[in-house]
């Protein structure tokens, strides 16, 4: 009975060898598949000088999961990733459970939201409102990455720079016809506009007045364009938006005193304007710089990701904003996480708890986009496993048969 027992537990254990082997086979083109394979261990009932039990073998198969697959990269989306080095995608499915996959082929689906093949979606930290706060031992905070969700950006002024030569040799303004005064008889050494923009991205022209007030020191007043007189200047209905003295010093003619400017934009934000390397020198006036941040609405053209996972927008107007944080995870022993339909994986007791990180840091691979990873199955090698065990299903069976027939024999023996 122990050679029948033996040989039908080699047949099973054959079985499932194929069977892994088949499952390879048929995953050879999956995007980021890992093959399965097959081990086997002998079983033994009684071993001793007098008797020998066969109790056969019993198997186990696990999926290679830390193998790299080759990474092809060619014409692919933006949005088609492979990781290089250790750790998975976090993904999830339509109910909300988390899983781990190598699998990166995502494309938008109809609601912009990122999907694989196998219909998982893929997860990230939301960084347009800052950094992540990623947790090394928790998918807390990661939702589904949506690439269509963007919109329109606009970005309010908040600092700015303006350099230029004021002329020492200009005349003094009294200072009841000086812009701040904001009269029909108010007066200027020299002027210059600015652009900025508030918090909806709609342009605001700041006019800037600068006038001498006497020997190395300038007013200088900010008005809002808009509140100017029919045709332009003196008087605007409202006042200043902001006054400050410059002051220079006497043997350089470097600015020593007024900078920065704050201006409160109208309907926006208080715009830093750095006078720093304003000068008072005896030639013409002279504006040599004069930049304010901020932009109007602008639409989304592209994304670019890059390898450490940040997914960023790349908008009309040339801007570039950060969207998501794609992190990594790893397992301390991948190649025991439980697989699942969908070449994806959890974690369990034997895999160890799943652990979160940053691509690029700690152990992690790097991103890439536009790049799939390849499956790791060899067919040459499959087909050679496959002859393998055909060859010991066989024989195993032969064994099987040689049993039963001396069982067949002990069986027929007359007393």
């Amino acid at each position: 009975m122990s050679i029948m027992g033996a040989a039908v537990s080699g047949m099973n254990a054959d079985t499932t060898w194929l069977s892994s082997i088949s499952q390879n086979i048929a995953n050879a083109n999956t995007t980021g598949y890992k093959n399965s394979q097959t081990n086997f261990q002998a079983l033994v009932d009684q071993t001793s000088s007098a008797s020998y039990d066969a109790a056969g073998v019993q198997t186990t198969t696990m999926s290679l999961n830390s193998m790299q697959g080759i990474v092809v990269s060619g014409q692919s989306a933006v949005t088609d990733l492979a990781v290089q080095g250790a750790g998975f995608f976090v993904v999830s499915n339509a109910s909300g459970e988390d899983f781990l996959t190598r699998d990166g082929s995502f494309v938008p689906d109809a609601s912009g939201n990122l999907v694989n093949s196998a219909g998982y979606y893929l997860m990230g930290y939301n960084i347009q409102n800052g950094p992540a706060n990623i947790a090394a031992n928790s998918l807390s905070g990661t939702q589904i990455v949506n690439v269509d969700q963007a919109g329109e950006v606009a970005t309010p002024s908040t600092t700015g720079t303006f350099t230029a030569n004021l002329p020492a040799t200009a005349s003094a303004v009294a200072a009841a016809n000086l812009p701040s005064a904001n009269t029909a008889t108010s007066q200027y050494t020299e002027k210059t506009s600015l652009v900025a923009y508030n918090n909806l991205g709609g342009s605001q022209t700041i006019d800037l007045y600068m006038s001498n007030t006497g020997p190395n020191t300038w007013e200088v007043d900010a008005f809002d364009a808009s509140t100017a007189a029919p045709g332009g200047g003196f008087p605007y209905s409202a006042g200043p938006l902001a006054t400050q003295t410059l002051t220079f010093d006497p043997s350089t003619g470097q600015l020593t005193a007024g900078s920065p400017l704050s201006i409160p934009v109208p309907n926006g934000q208080a715009l830093s304007l750095n006078l720093g390397g304003t000068t008072q020198l005896a030639g013409a006036y002279n504006v040599s710089a004069a930049q304010v941040n901020g932009n109007a609405p602008s639409s989304v053209t592209g994304l670019t990701i890059s390898p450490n996972g940040t997914l960023s927008f790349q908008f009309s107007n040339g801007q570039t904003v950060a969207g998501y944080q794609i992190p990594l995870a790893n397992v301390p022993s991948p190649d025991n996480l439980t697989s699942v339909s969908g070449n994806a994986f959890q974690a369990n007791f034997a895999s160890g708890p799943v652990m979160v990180g940053t691509a690029g840091s700690g152990g992690l691979g790097a991103i890439e986009s536009s790049s799939l990873e390849s499956s790791t199955v060899d067919l040459a090698t499959e087909l050679t496993q496959m002859i393998q065990a055909q060859s010991a299903y066989e024989a195993n069976s032969k064994a099987f048969q040689t049993g039963a027939t001396i069982l067949d024999v002990l069986n027929n023996l007359k007393p």
